[in-house]
């Protein structure tokens, strides 16, 4: 928009509407083709949040349902298999449909690491649910600082302050606790479980590198990493199914009752799908320490929603164990954003101050008036 200095002093101009002004390209809030730059702060951000807590709120309730089907538990890799299809299928429409642009920009060769990767997080954290409470399993998925602290310490040398440790410390004893609760009541309580959600934490940590490199060097967008990433995956665990002999037990167990099996499936699917999508504007738009603390709340409503809703043992060692891991997670949250927390603490502190003790010179004034 070109505007004459002049003219805006001498008020020929009147102020533009919001949805008249130019939002730069780089700075604009678009979500499943919906512009949303010209909202107002509070409506965007209340619009991703509920967004993350719907979705991400059903996706959780899905995949424990699934789960609950009886005789499903072998079949976490078959699910994995259907899901990365459906993935694959939503990014393609996005891609054709709506964004309407087809160009490649990040290397194939990359794309097969990061599918590898994203078979390997997804897969163990699905099929670990074949041995583990579903809780457990979230708050594992909480406890990504740790593989990730390991891995920047010896694979790119990193140096971590106190703070990052002490989280590091908090989330490793919370978590431990958490599990032995869970070895304890669960009657079918397997390590497997365990060592399987380890390993999806550890592609975790590095996918997020990997990810994160490939998309700044190229400035390629989200639903081009999800659609390659999804589709070569796929090709990963179909082949791998087939010769194990995995992929035709699940498609019989599947075709048993398919209007369950893959009608749940494709919800669990689609709402992952637009989760993340509401995940990734929120980061835009509002940083990570807005979005770290939102979708933590919503992990701590998961389990809470797990227990409500599906029958399972219950001890009490799951709240204070939990309640260790979340102290982890906000120390961590406080380190990487320690300048922008102390700043609102001060100016909350002021405000509340100030609303408690009397302004300069007013008790003088109250003196010379009586």
């Amino acid at each position: 928009m070109n505007i004459d200095k002049e003219k805006i002093d001498h008020g020929f101009y009147q102020m533009p509407l919001p949805e008249q002004l130019e939002v730069p390209n780089e700075q604009r809030l678009i979500i499943f083709g919906k512009d949303i730059s010209s909202w107002n702060r509070s409506a965007q951000f209340l619009f991703c949040v509920c967004g993350v807590f719907t979705f991400y709120l059903l996706y959780g309730y899905y995949q424990e349902l699934i789960f609950n089907i009886p005789g499903f538990k072998p079949f976490g890799w078959y699910l994995t298999l259907v899901q990365f299809a459906f993935y694959f299928l939503f990014a393609l429409f996005e891609t054709v449909v709506i964004l309407r642009d087809t160009k490649r920009r990040i290397p194939l060769q990359t794309f097969f690491l990061i599918a590898f990767l994203t078979v390997a997080t997804m897969g163990m954290s699905n099929a670990s649910l074949g041995y583990l409470n579903y809780p457990t399993q979230v708050i594992f998925k909480c406890c990504k600082l740790i593989p990730v602290l390991i891995g920047g310490i010896f694979i790119q040398g990193k140096q971590y302050k106190f703070i990052d440790w002490f989280a590091c410390i908090f989330m490793s004893i919370g978590l431990t606790f958490f599990i032995l609760a869970d070895s304890t009541i669960q009657p079918k309580f397997n390590y497997i479980g365990v060592i399987m959600m380890s390993l999806a934490l550890s592609a975790d940590a590095v996918i997020g590198n990997v990810q994160e490199k490939a998309m700044k060097s190229s400035q390629a967008s989200n639903t081009e990493v999800v659609l390659y990433s999804y589709g070569i995956g796929f090709v990963y665990i179909f082949i791998v199914l087939s010769i194990s002999g995995m992929l035709k037990d699940g498609f019989v167990f599947y075709s048993k009752n398919p209007s369950e099996t893959y009608g749940y499936t494709f919800i669990f699917s689609l709402t992952g799908y637009l989760g993340i999508s509401f995940v990734l504007t929120l980061i835009k738009g509002f940083g990570a320490l807005a979005t770290v603390t939102v979708t933590t709340c919503r992990k701590a409503l998961t389990i809470v929603l797990s227990f409500l809703l599906f029958a399972k043992p219950f001890t009490f060692q799951y709240v204070w164990s939990g309640g260790i891991v979340l102290s982890g997670i906000f120390l961590n949250i406080y380190s990487k954003n320690k300048e922008a927390i102390d700043t609102k603490i001060l100016a909350l502190f002021h405000i509340v101050f100030q609303k408690h003790v009397s302004p300069p010179g007013r008790q003088n004034t109250r003196f010379y008036n009586v």
